[in-house]
């Protein structure tokens, strides 16, 4: 099944929604694959990260492949999983994130967040606790592909065309990730309004969330990076301590 090209990817084709997972280790490769078949999962393999680049690079990988999610080892030869999940957001690929670890201090799973990662979750870990995780990581991600409707967003400097999906700061187009272009989104079409990390959470990644709420912060952070004058002293975004986030 699975383990019969080790040295390359496959794929086995069941269901509803397509998984990557990347592990160095056959026996936990081979065995969360089957988990996920078992769940009725799509689930290609790959063994390290040089292999999984190519089946997420456009220009490399067969147009028919969109993944739901990818299941990255940290600990991966070669390209580690750390800089596979830069990568990957270097592409401006949205598709969530679960990385896996040995490592469960804080500092790495800070790190994981940090680099793009959706969620976290230590070695040795529970197939059932896995499947959970994958099952909501992979519903809000289709939910969120569902936002919506208007063309045009303007707020002081900032012009979002949502049909285009671009995005102007003072006359000059800045490149927002897919999720920094849904908060900024949800931002605009309510301006004033006070967002907690809770709220963030269930509008833009899912009320199913599971993983580490830190997360928003971290999004917050890169999106002041790209559209604020000064960062350390926000205009648009601005914190409000122990309440959230307002835009305006």
């Amino acid at each position: 099944m699975v383990s019969e090209q080790r040295k390359h990817h496959s794929t086995v084709t069941v269901g509803q929604g397509h998984i990557l997972v990347v592990d160095d280790e056959d026996l936990i490769r081979e065995t969360v694959a089957m988990a996920l078949q078992e769940e009725g999962y799509t689930v290609s393999v790959a063994e390290n990260g040089s292999v999984a680049l190519s089946m997420l690079t456009p220009a490399l990988a067969p147009a028919s492949i969109v993944f739901d999610l990818a299941i990255l080892d940290l600990m991966l030869p070669g390209v580690n999983g750390l800089d596979l999940c830069r990568m990957i957001r270097h592409q401006n690929l949205d598709m969530p994130i679960l990385m896996l670890s040995a490592r469960s201090s804080e500092t790495d799973r800070v790190v994981g967040l940090e680099v793009g990662a959706d969620d976290y979750l230590a070695k040795p870990f529970g197939m059932r606790e896995l499947i959970a995780r994958c099952r909501a990581l992979v519903r809000r991600y289709r939910r969120s592909r569902t936002l919506t409707t208007a063309t045009v967003l303007t707020h002081k400097g900032i012009t979002l065309h949502l049909d285009e999906l671009r995005v102007l700061v003072m006359g000059e187009e800045v490149a927002l990730s897919p999720k920094e272009f849904r908060i900024l989104e949800l931002f605009m079409a309510h301006p004033q309004q006070v967002w907690s990390r809770e709220a963030l959470i269930d509008k833009i990644w899912g009320g199913d969330f599971v993983g580490d709420r830190k997360t928003v912060d971290v999004h917050i952070r890169w999106l002041r990076e790209k559209i604020e004058p000064d960062p350390s002293h926000p205009e648009y975004i601005v914190t409000l301590r122990g309440f959230g986030y307002r835009f305006g």
